[in-house]
């Protein structure tokens, strides 16, 4: 008898597990786990794939890179400096040869050199070494009626600059790119587009002169501002810092306090280049912290807030997270849980304390860009993403965004996926991953005399600032 009972009890406990386990299959954990070399395999493949969006996407004629894929016939000329320091990184990863990237490079920084520059409306790439927002991806020129656009000059900028440390050889090839660089960064004149309370003009029209809308507070002109006080020809002064620091909201959200700004990209552009790890300026002295310490906290905020997931949106959860700007399903209302919920195309979705863009819609980009300040839960929210949302994933890495509650809102079956890579998210994902793995971007900027005065001049201190000194 008591062999019976205890055959029966195994039998019990077996069923139980099984049980279990078919639950666990048709409804996976968000707090899943991966071994090492999962997210070794994954990370490699997600780093080429991505690398080659870059790639492949440009005008073999003049280097620049389509603004999204499938290629339409315009490119961004942050997403061409995206794709500079994305060549860097093919060099080292092995991906194409330094012959091959430094041929690439050189091709775009002298379509950048030779562009006609001028105030007129048309048949022009820039003014006062400014370019603008969107060229023709064919002939290199103003895209429609785009903006001349100091933010996006900016990134075009820093992947020269990552351009110039990096190709430091002695062939003529790499010697051109260094005059080249310096020549380009040397024209842009801050000071025409700088206003008499010192902040920066985010945009110039030829149609109607300077944009009222300044760069202020707490966003991604943090790196703007450095490049413009570190200028070698036409530099702005300390005041600049101080009126751009004068705007930041310091607030507690969802427990973790910092500077607030909704969408993650703001917390990582900047991020990309400079290593803020350790250095300080003024305000983070004053509230002891530092811009790394914010953006990571930034990103916990985000984690905590989908998990809580107030708005009851589907999918969301500690794996499935991230609002920044990306592509969305369209202009579109439906009622969700009882509330009418207002759907966007392209958005800046974020959520801060003093910001909330949400309708849903999940972007690859917002975890793969905060890698370096929250690496495991980045690193797995993009691996599970990938494995249960395979629509989100193609041949070049993630696509721009997914949004699993759309539809349904909709009353349809299914999950709206984004179509299209988009150049300046894929940047993101991969540098700030290359960041993570080996610092590369980080440390050939540590050494630029432009970044270090500008650090300096911004009044930042201590951390690696304190081993080099400003040229």
């Amino acid at each position: 008898m008591k062999k019976y009972i205890i055959k029966l009890l195994i039998v019990i406990l077996f069923f139980s597990l099984a049980v279990s386990c078919k639950h666990l299959e048709k409804q996976p954990s968000s707090g899943v786990s991966y071994t090492q070399v999962q997210k070794q395999a994954f990370l490699d493949t997600l780093e080429k794939r991505t690398f080659h969006f870059f790639w492949d996407n440009a005008n073999p004629e003049n280097g620049l890179i389509s603004a999204h894929y499938p290629k339409n016939s315009l490119s961004s000329i942050a997403g061409t400096g995206f794709g500079l320091t994305a060549y860097v990184i093919g060099v080292k990863r092995g991906y194409v040869t330094r012959k091959q990237a430094a041929a690439r490079v050189l091709k775009i920084l002298k379509l950048f050199w030779n562009a006609p520059m001028g105030p007129q409306a048309t048949d022009v790439t820039g003014y006062h070494g400014f370019y603008y927002h969107f060229l023709n991806l064919r002939t290199g020129k103003r895209f429609k009626r785009s903006e001349l656009s100091t933010i996006d000059t900016t990134f075009l900028l820093a992947g020269i600059l990552v351009s110039r440390n990096y190709f430091n050889g002695s062939s003529k090839v790499e010697h051109q790119i260094r005059a080249l660089a310096d020549s380009i960064n040397n024209r842009v004149d801050w000071k025409w587009i700088t206003k008499s309370d010192s902040l920066v003009s985010m945009a110039w029209r030829p149609e109607r002169g300077f944009s009222k809308a300044e760069w202020k507070g707490y966003n991604e002109g943090k790196l703007l501002y450095i490049l413009a006080l570190g200028s070698p020809t036409h530099p702005l002064g300390p005041d600049s810092w101080k009126k751009w620091t004068s705007g930041y909201d310091w607030a507690n959200f969802y427990g973790y306090k910092g500077v607030q700004f909704g969408p993650l990209f703001g917390h990582q552009y900047s991020g990309m280049y400079i290593d803020y790890k350790g250095i300080q300026d003024a305000y983070m002295k004053k509230v002891g912290s530092t811009y790394f310490k914010n953006s990571r906290l930034a990103t916990l905020a985000q984690i905590a807030y989908a998990k809580q997931n107030p708005k009851n949106f589907a999918g969301y959860g500690q794996n499935v997270w991230g609002l920044t700007a990306c592509d969305g399903p369209g202009r579109d209302t439906a009622e969700w849980k009882g509330k009418m919920i207002k759907f966007y195309g392209y958005r800046a979705r974020g959520i801060a304390a003093n910001y909330d863009v949400d309708d849903g819609t999940i972007a690859p980009t917002a975890a793969g860009g905060s890698i370096p300040y929250t690496p495991e839960k980045s690193i797995s929210a993009l691996m599970y993403m990938k494995e249960h949302y395979p629509g989100i994933w193609g041949k070049f890495g993630f696509k721009d965004a997914f949004n699993p509650t759309y539809y349904k809102a909709k009353g349809k079956k299914g999950i709206w996926y984004d179509d299209k890579y988009l150049v300046i998210d894929q940047g993101a994902i991969l540098m700030m991953l290359e960041n993570y793995r080996s610092g590369l971007i980080w440390d050939l900027l540590k050494e630029d005399p432009v970044i270090i005065r500008g650090l300096k001049r911004s009044g930042f201190s201590g951390g690696w600032l304190k081993s080099v000194s400003s040229k």
